[in-house]
């Protein structure tokens, strides 16, 4: 017999939703439970966020029904949301970073007293919403002063303090550091044992697998399928995302490496000056760096690209020394850079895809007096948009309005315009979806089948295992050790990044 608490608390009905020449949603069910951490996964346009708005009130469905508690509601605006007591985090952080803490929590519901906003009540009151997700503040702390993980939890705390009984949560971990997840998701569990019920979208599947009760899958608009808790697994998620089998999902296969390409002796970057890092890379080889955050990994790369210039030791590319004295040494000798952060580091997103892919090349190819080569400019934008399948409108598309995973092929283009002979990645696939990650692997094998020297950075330890030839693991400034393919384990690899021995983890 079915009771108030088995019903669920949120039921949604055949929603439909069509933006000028796209289907976005069709016919899509979902229920959410009361306490429970039901994840939404899907490759990107596969009508998470759309599905996500309409819950929240951001944007009407065509067609459907939304139920709460077995009434059918209407959610026409955010404050008939609010008023249903449904919050949603956006990615992009919503907060007024001049103003204080505690006003932040009730912007727009501030209590009053003879006509003024009352300090003393937003003082005491925000306080007991921050100790909720233990967020020791004063409520009187400018936004803007906290990290980022700190006003993710100021946004849950003005979660809270609507009384929210279902919190949305929209890739909630992506600009945060591995501390910063951690206590995030300390205090979602925390919230699911009081009863509030969660709606999490990622892309990062481990943190689907650890957090959710149930997962629902979307793909093109449409639901694909769900999991249970007990059936919640990278490779169940990754097959219902992408409609196919992923056991070819990393297409890596082993060759044998040609000429030397980058050698690396002695050097000392100035972020960890007390230790000398030696290594070596061939043409077509594909090799990896693992290690946790803060073990040097991305100041590694940085150096080698000249952005922050060695203090000492040697870097050869193709037998020649040189002189990295900043980034376009580092691209005069073949050597190309993708940043960890594309929207601040490896794009300018107020221009155009056009602007952006042919910005490396721009000194390369530009006519007698300093003008711009329009025409080399067409013919490269033209080729990267079809070599790596940029999904745009057109070449004159802003980058602020691709995806993640466009972004990125952009960056990636911008370089490969270049013919680099050594290619330094940096979380390459970060934030994208799994179908973009595919597209991404598998051009990282076109690369080293044609002899580009690969050098990648990655804190997802199955990207390591799935498309490195080998693996240097660095822990605190300094490379531990380093594991041939053959011998690549989850355990080896974390030996070494947690300062253990080479002898042990190859063991």
């Amino acid at each position: 017999m079915d009771t108030d608490a088995d019903s669920p608390l949120l039921q949604v009905s055949g929603i439909c939703k069509s933006f000028p020449g796209v289907r976005a949603l069709h016919e899509v069910e979902f229920t959410l439970g009361r306490g429970e951490v039901h994840a939404v996964i899907g490759e990107n346009g596969a009508g998470k966020s759309t599905l996500m708005k309409i819950l929240a009130g951001v944007q009407p469905p065509d067609r459907g029904e939304i139920r709460i508690e077995g009434r059918p509601v209407t959610i026409d605006s955010v404050d008939a949301a609010l008023n249903l007591r449904i919050a949603l985090i956006h990615q992009e952080l919503n907060l007024a970073g001049n103003l204080g803490v505690g006003a932040n929590v009730f912007l727009g519901r501030e209590p009053t007293r003879l006509g003024l906003i009352d300090e003393g009540v937003i003082r005491r009151e925000s306080k007991t919403f921050l100790d909720m997700v233990g967020l020791s503040v004063d409520p009187a702390t400018v936004v803007g002063s906290l990290t980022v993980g700190r006003q993710q939890m100021v946004e849950i705390a003005k979660a809270l303090s609507i009384d929210a009984r279902i919190l949305i949560m929209d890739e909630p971990t992506s600009s945060l550091s591995q501390h910063e997840t951690k206590q995030l998701f300390t205090v979602i569990k925390d919230l699911r044992s009081r009863g509030v019920s969660i709606v999490y979208i990622s892309h990062r599947l481990g943190e689907v697998k650890e957090l959710a009760d149930r997962v629902t899958v979307l793909r093109d608009g449409e639901n694909a399928g769900g999991l249970s808790r007990d059936e919640i697994n990278h490779d169940s998620m990754v097959r219902m995302m992408v409609g196919r089998d992923i056991s070819q999902f990393y297409q890596h296969e082993q060759h044998a490496p040609g000429e030397m390409a980058l050698e690396v002796s002695g050097l000392r970057t100035p972020a960890h000056p007390e230790t000398t890092l030696d290594f070596s890379l061939r043409a077509g080889e594909v090799v990896g760096i693992a290690g946790l955050v803060g073990a040097g990994r991305t100041e590694l790369l940085e150096t080698l690209f000249g952005v922050a210039p060695a203090l000492q030791g040697e870097v050869r590319v193709a037998g020649e020394v040189l002189e990295l004295r900043n980034p376009i040494d580092a691209i005069r000798a073949g050597i190309a850079l993708v940043p960890e952060d594309r929207k601040r580091q490896g794009l300018l997103l107020e221009m155009a895809v056009r602007e952006n892919l042919s910005l490396a090349s721009l000194r390369r190819d530009k006519r007698r007096g300093g003008f711009l080569n329009r025409s080399s400019e067409r013919e490269i934008t033209s080729e990267m948009i079809e070599r790596l399948n940029v999904k745009t409108p057109g070449d004159r598309q802003i980058v602020r309005f691709l995806s993640g995973g466009n972004q990125q092929k952009v960056v990636l283009g911008k370089w490969l315009a270049m013919k680099p002979a050594v290619l330094l990645l940096d979380e390459p696939t970060r934030g994208i979806d799994v179908g973009a990650k595919r597209e991404i692997y598998g051009l990282m094998e076109q690369l080293a089948k044609s002899g580009v020297a690969i050098l990648f950075v990655s804190s997802e330890l199955e990207e390591i295992l799935g498309m490195a030839d080998r693996a240097l693991v660095m822990h605190e400034g300094r490379i531990t050790g380093e594991i041939a393919r053959a011998d690549l384990s989850e355990e080896a690899v974390m030996r070494l990044a947690t300062g253990g021995d080479a002898m042990a983890a190859a063991g």
